[in-house]
């Protein structure tokens, strides 16, 4: 037998099938994994995994890495995780095709809208040097550190044929013609597929381009990617409108009959304030039994996030006084907020906003002196120790730490554990829906892999450590057509994560200043993970990334 180049010894293999664990060596040589079980050759690099685990890379099917891997190849924070592969271009949203880098204006737009990520960051993180997806995708496969599957976004794929009028109207049968053609470019230059949303608005409020597309468009874009042999297609559903998620999976159902394609829709997330969770499950199973292929995406982790005014934040978009500072660049925000009249406004918006949300807000780290106090205090328990009102305690905080002060809003959605584990164990629900790379200054969407094994595995019990690992490997990577990945056998790709399972956790949120444009960002640096190889190598080591970079477009 030939030398290997890498052989894991000693560990719990958990092959990713979904079935027993069982103690032995896996072995690997030019990318592809030669041996699992027992491997008694010898190897160039011996890694002893005593006492721990050797599962399948994890794949992360809902990220907006697309602009990051312009600056960022390995996209961090996920890599850390465990994540071996990540899919990009979701909510209808991918950085391709673009007709030239003065056409871009408008994609920007919406990403900042859609995805927080701001103007300032594209303008010295993105070079726009490409036009065509496949000229993107040339563009990342230059020192990539991950795998990556490209979605195509509908809205960014309407633009580029129809200009101004994609937010218009529907498309001709010729402009239906010419999506088609340039998805099937795409998709065989190697992109896994194409997203679209029903419920996205730009930077004017104005729904986006992929919202005016007949079901006709979206069934012929299904139909094109099927001849290319494979193809997902991923929505964002009308979550706000009562029964339009419903709606939504029925005409993903006739998407998916038509044309033979699986279809995704995220999030499907529990809420005590509606039942649509539970009625969303009940439609996949309906739909699926009449022959689609349609799933949805959760989440682990609660849906948590973090307020803070120098930053976006989605929360206030609904509060037309709060949501014209988010445009506004941190100078300029601070004496809007400090103004007088201003904050009357301001005070009296919020205090008649109909949202429950700040009432649950809560103060999270600070730094200024006469701040300290209030750490880990509801704004509503200390309006009420100070005779004022929430809007103001909020104001007065942030105001004393020029608007950085952080605040929290924790165990509103997503949050019961009890209703969460019900979700990630139905069978057609997928594990995904991070949102890592998007909305960053207010959570870290990486770590969801870390939190499903400590929080469902490992503490609750959930359900089995094997059923976990197949769940975020070969479960997904079958549905998503990535046919050599998210198992632990002979021959196929070596994408491999060794962990510790009574160490595992995602790691605390951290700010920092990391991203292009003098943006922030939240990272979270995980506990318990040891080794994540791709394709065959080791890119972190003990927490530390090393210099490979062997990542690929699958």
């Amino acid at each position: 037998m030939a030398q290997a180049d890498i052989a894991i010894r000693n560990g719990l293999i958990v092959d990713g099938s979904g079935g027993e664990p069982y103690s032995g060596d896996i072995a690997i040589a030019d990318g592809k994994i030669v041996a699992v079980g027992s491997y008694d050759g010898d190897a160039a690099q011996e890694i002893d995994a005593g006492g721990q685990v050797i599962a399948p890379g994890f794949i992360d099917i809902h990220t907006h890495y697309d602009p990051q891997l312009c600056w960022d190849r390995l996209a961090t924070p996920s890599l850390e995780h465990g994540c071996t592969t990540v899919v990009i271009g979701n909510c209808s949203l991918s950085v391709a095709p673009i007709r030239d880098k003065g056409a871009s204006t408008k994609l920007v737009s919406m990403f900042r809208v859609i995805e927080d990520i701001g103007n300032a960051t594209f303008d010295e993180g993105v070079p726009w040097t490409w036009e065509s997806f496949p000229d993107y995708l040339d563009h990342i496969r230059q020192g990539l550190g991950i795998n990556v599957g490209a979605l195509v976004g509908h809205s960014v794929l309407r633009l580029f044929v129809m200009g101004e009028e994609a937010q218009e109207r529907a498309a001709t049968d010729a402009e239906i013609d010419e999506m088609c053609r340039l998805l099937k470019e795409a998709m065989s230059a190697g992109a896994i597929g194409l997203s679209t949303s029903y419920v996205d608005v730009d930077e004017n409020m104005k729904p986006v381009p992929s919202r005016y597309s007949e079901l006709k468009e979206k069934i012929a874009l299904a139909k094109a990617m099927a001849e290319t042999g494979r193809g997902v297609m991923q929505t964002v559903p009308d979550f706000i409108t009562e029964g339009q998620q419903i709606a939504c999976i029925e005409e993903l159902a006739e998407i998916s009959k038509a044309s033979g394609v699986m279809c995704t829709l995220a999030p499907i997330i529990h809420s005590s304030l509606s039942d649509v969770w539970k009625q969303s499950l009940e439609k996949l199973e309906e739909v699926n039994a009449a022959g689609a292929k349609v799933y949805g995406q959760s989440m682990p982790r609660p849906f948590d996030m973090n307020i803070r005014l120098s930053e976006n934040s989605f929360l206030l978009l609904s509060m037309p006084a709060w949501a014209a500072a988010l445009k506004m660049s941190l100078e300029e925000r601070l004496a809007y907020f400090n103004d007088p009249a201003t904050q009357d406004t301001l005070i009296d918006q919020m205090m008649n906003s109909e949202s429950p949300v700040f009432a649950m807000v809560r103060v999270g780290r600070v730094t200024h002196p006469d701040n300290k106090k209030y750490e880990g205090k509801s704004l509503v328990e200390i309006a009420g120790e100070e005779g004022s009102n929430v809007p103001r305690v909020m104001l007065d905080i942030a105001l004393r730490e020029n608007l950085e002060a952080e605040f929290q809003l924790v165990g509103l959605i997503h949050a019961d554990p009890n209703y969460v584990a019900q979700i990630l164990d139905h069978e057609f629900c997928h594990v995904g829906a991070s949102d890592a790379g998007a909305h960053i200054a207010q959570f870290c969407g990486a770590g969801d892999t870390c939190y499903m094994l400590s929080k469902h595995v490992r503490e609750r019990g959930d359900m089995t450590l094997e059923r976990a690992v197949h769940r975020m490997t070969h479960e997904v990577a079958q549905a998503w057509g990535m046919s050599d990945r998210g198992l632990l056998k002979e021959g196929l790709a070596a994408d491999v994560v060794v962990f510790d399972l009574d160490k595992i956790d995602r790691g605390e949120e951290v700010f920092v200043h990391d991203v292009p444009g003098e943006a922030n960002r939240y990272v979270r640096h995980p506990d318990g993970i040891d080794k994540v190889l791709v394709n065959g190598a080791v890119v972190v080591d003990g927490g530390a990334y090393t210099d490979a970079r062997t990542g690929q477009v699958v």
